[in-house]
């Protein structure tokens, strides 16, 4: 028989450990092994997407509390299994703390522990190091999916939709970044995302052909659906849900949203049977243009007029 999965050696690395999985409980799943074993169910294929999750690029620390910390890395994560249309089967955790850190990394793990059982899921394991300078936290998810969705299914003609509204993870970061407290809605947003994982299975059990989560702003993520299935995407801006207080261009544009975009087939106006059994709105914002050779491209318009706006977050550009 295995050893029990606290049964670990001496040392503050495995004292952490050991107190990350006391908080966890029954939400941690065999820790301690060199590696997680698990079994995937028949006729589904595994996806598995990492997310890291720095100080001072994703977050600053006078911004979230350790615990919200810890909930979002964990969350954003996730939101990859939601593209996909997976079922989540487990996650693991890297954490790299610098010594200021030592005293909240617990609060940290509880944050992780958090999103995991709003998941339906399990902590398989990870890495904990010491560091220098800044807090990183770097989580790998594993799901199922029979049918997984991914960014290369649009076809011409089809509708273009997303969850939920959007912009406030942009007015919490600009109320931040002028040292301002941002609106309860916007700082709730940009604090503790919801990764659309029942939404996106729900969506592609009933035909959805591709989907992407929102994590560097909608007009960006759509480029890259764009360029995977060679076509052009027209995103109506006026359409594009926002919070109050939003203007629907920053929604177009706001990043570390984790709602879904998602391309439906033409014939398939789900939105009201979507929001009635979800609780959630889904809103058809653009469609499908045309297809063709070379690289695909989103075309942002404004009353029928193309438009040039801001696309969203690249970690390269500077």
């Amino acid at each position: 028989p295995r050893a029990h999965p606290l049964a670990l050696g001496p040392g503050r690395e495995f004292d952490a450990i050991r107190d990350f999985a006391a908080r966890w409980g029954s939400l941690a799943s065999a820790l301690g092994d060199d590696c997680a074993v698990l079994d995937v169910p028949a006729g589904a294929r595994l996806c598995v997407s990492t997310d890291a999750s720095v100080e001072d690029v994703h977050f600053r620390r006078g911004w979230l509390t350790p615990r919200e910390i810890g909930y979002r890395a964990a969350a954003a994560a996730l939101s990859d299994l939601a593209a996909a249309a997976a079922e989540p089967l487990g996650l693991l955790l890297a954490l790299s703390a610098p010594h200021a850190w030592r005293a909240d990394i617990g609060e940290v793990a509880e944050g992780v522990g958090e999103a995991a059982r709003a998941a339906g899921t399990r902590i398989l394991g990870g890495d904990t190091t010491g560091g220098a300078g800044a807090l990183s936290l770097t989580v790998t998810v594993l799901g199922a999916a029979r049918r997984p969705l991914s960014r290369g299914g649009a076809e011409p003609g089809d509708r273009v939709w997303v969850t939920g509204a959007l912009g406030g993870p942009l007015a919490a970061l600009r109320a931040f970044e002028r040292g301002e407290a941002p609106a309860a809605a916007d700082r709730e947003r940009f604090a503790r995302p919801v990764p659309r994982l029942r939404e996106a299975r729900w969506l592609a059990e009933r035909g959805a052909r591709a989907a992407i989560d929102v994590s560097d702003g909608l007009l960006a993520d759509l480029g890259h659906v764009a360029a995977a299935s060679e076509v052009t995407i027209e995103v109506d801006v006026a359409r594009v849900p926002c919070l109050a207080g939003v203007s629907n261009a920053d929604a177009a544009g706001s990043g570390e949203e984790y709602e879904l975009a998602v391309v439906l087939p033409p014939a398939l106006d789900v939105a009201e049977a979507f929001a009635r059994e979800l609780g959630t709105p889904l809103t058809e914002v653009g469609r499908v243009a045309s297809s063709g050779r070379g690289p695909g491209r989103v075309i942002a318009l404004a009353s029928g007029t193309r438009v040039d706006l801001p696309v969203g977050y690249d970690h390269f550009s500077s």
